[in-house]
């Protein structure tokens, strides 16, 4: 059985991030087409995983900045 550490922890999720894999293709001018873009370079390729990697990153520490934790330990 082969590992499939990519799986979603929420499943929903799949939609908001092709919709952010399409919105940050389109801002850095790479053509993508819907299903398979093997032709994609490794520098386009790179540059729209690593934006949305950057975007879930600045989501996170927003999310964080609002947060507030209590100790529960005793």
């Amino acid at each position: 059985m082969a590992n499939q550490s990519n799986n979603l922890v929420v499943p929903q999720a799949q939609a908001a991030l092709n919709r952010m894999k399409y919105e940050v293709a389109t801002e850095h001018g790479i053509q993508l087409s819907e299903g398979y873009n093997g032709n994609l370079t490794t520098r386009e390729a790179g540059t729209i995983g690593g934006n949305i990697t950057k975007r879930l990153v600045q989501m996170a520490e927003q999310s964080l900045s609002g947060a507030t934790f209590s100790n529960t330990s005793r």
